[in-house]
């Protein structure tokens, strides 16, 4: 076990980290009292997901499945709209 201070922690940092990657372990000391401990970071487990324990629990879409809602048709923007959007698009592309 190897003390340090602050401020040498500071100065030599990557050393110290190999050292801990090494298996050394590095206490870092605030006015000589040791405040906190440098060590090897574990990485998080991830579980991995099974999707096949979802197959066939969608028995039925509607065939409207997709199609906007009657509510929100005033915001919903009209084809005239919708090419001048892509026509401003293709000149912003084309330069």
């Amino acid at each position: 076990m190897r003390q340090v201070n602050v401020a040498e922690a500071k100065a030599h940092l990557s050393a110290l980290i190999d050292a801990a990657l090494g298996g050394e372990e590095i206490i870092i000391a605030r006015r000589n009292k040791p405040a906190v401990r440098l060590a090897i970071a574990e990485p998080p487990r991830v579980k991995k997901r099974n999707l096949a324990a979802m197959a066939g629990s969608v028995v039925y879409v509607a065939p409207d499945f997709d199609s906007p809602l009657p509510e929100f048709e005033e915001y919903m923007p009209t084809a005239e709209q919708v090419a001048k959007a892509r026509r401003r698009y293709a000149r912003k592309t084309s330069k």
